[in-house]
């Protein structure tokens, strides 16, 4: 099969892991028979150096053109909050979702082997393992809610930022979450602050409504306080983690910490028709960029979901996890995960991985 793949290698270590990420794309194609092209699309703060906006014109349509999009990372305080709107590469990120329609975002956090001695959690608690999917709505809420500053003649300044959610966001992301655990152990946690929030509340009457659908799948609701403990005290619990896009974004963070590392997390943003996105979750890391130091394994599980989400390709897919499993069960890490040991850098970790598969 042919794939064409828009690239958007971004700013800090984002072209040296999506380098690696497409060596392993065109490793699997020569084992497996299959061919890519790869599109470069400028975004991020390298954009706004170019042209003078992080998301240039024609960025959306670029992307629609192709099967799937490759992101590395964006962004950097070169770039901060004190640059127009239009120059902040957090801009472009929530432009490309929304002008996508990508509203689910998939974020797995596994227990590796090998990785028990990396994670905080205590040792009895990794070596029981976990495997959690996180699903995050990834297109409303608070940040994608009207803004506003101003003025009060008694308190100074005041901000607000709206939190706004409808019945049909709610159920589409919920339906994913209930179909994603049909899949798998059949439970889904629906992680909400309904004590408080009427998004919240409105949030669990929809869920409750998709739970009964879905007779096959145990469903229970969480506060996310106690969402937050839980995935530190016990992640094993977990199977399915729905919740919405302030609540996931922190959420699947934490998630990814006790894994070990979150230099080991993939993401998919994925809509009803528009190519999926597939990137690391984590930052792009100005501090170490270019200098052979990042963990490219994010992006090339990544590369695994993109076969797997949008091309359907399982064997794909499960030939480049099971490379990264062998890499790190032989205690090949990078310097985010190397505890005592010598690390190995981004280009070699990238060759370790290519070799196995």
């Amino acid at each position: 099969m042919n794939y064409k793949i828009a690239v958007i290698r971004g700013d800090g270590i984002g072209p040296e892991i999506v380098n690696e990420a497409v060596k392993v794309m065109e490793t699997v194609g020569e084992k497996f028979g299959h061919s890519f092209q790869f599109v470069d699309v400028l975004m991020g703060g390298c954009a706004t150096d170019a042209c003078g906006k992080s998301y240039p014109d024609g960025t959306a349509e670029t992307c629609r053109a192709c099967d799937a999009v490759l992101l590395g990372a964006v962004g950097g305080p070169k770039w901060g909050s004190d640059k127009p709107a239009e120059q902040r590469p957090e801009t472009a990120l929530l432009n490309i979702r929304k002008d996508l329609g990508l509203f689910t975002n998939l974020r797995p956090a596994t227990m590796r082997k090998g990785m028990e001695d990396a994670s905080p959690l205590r040792r009895e608690t990794a070596e029981k393992g976990f495997d959690i999917m996180m699903v995050r709505e990834l297109t409303g809420g608070i940040y994608f809610g009207k803004r506003e500053r101003y003025q009060t003649e008694d308190r100074g300044q005041e901000a607000t930022d709206l939190m706004a959610y409808s019945e049909m966001e709610i159920e589409r992301i919920g339906r994913q979450a209930f179909e994603l655990a049909r899949l798998r152990r059949k439970k889904v946690t629906s992680v909400d602050k309904a004590n408080v929030l009427a998004t919240s509340r409105l949030w669990r009457e929809v869920m409750h409504r998709l739970a009964q659908e879905y007779p096959d799948v145990t469903y229970e609701d969480m506060l996310v306080d106690n969402c937050a403990m839980q995935i530190v005290r016990d992640p094993s619990q977990f199977d399915v983690v729905v919740t919405e896009n302030m609540f996931g974004d922190i959420l699947s963070d934490e998630a990814s910490q006790v894994t070990g590392s979150i230099g080991l997390l993939p993401s998919a943003s994925l809509g009803e028709k528009a190519p999926g996105l597939y990137e690391p979750i984590h930052g792009s890391a100005p501090d170490i960029a270019g200098q052979d130091k990042a963990n490219p394994m994010a992006t090339i599980l990544s590369v695994a979901m993109m076969f797997r989400y949008s091309f359907h390709l399982a064997a794909e897919a499960d030939a480049i996890e099971q490379a990264v499993d062998a890499v790190l069960s032989e205690g090949w890490h990078t310097a985010d995960i190397a505890g005592e040991g010598a690390p190995v850098g981004t280009k070699r970790m990238g060759e370790l991985i290519r070799a196995h598969i």
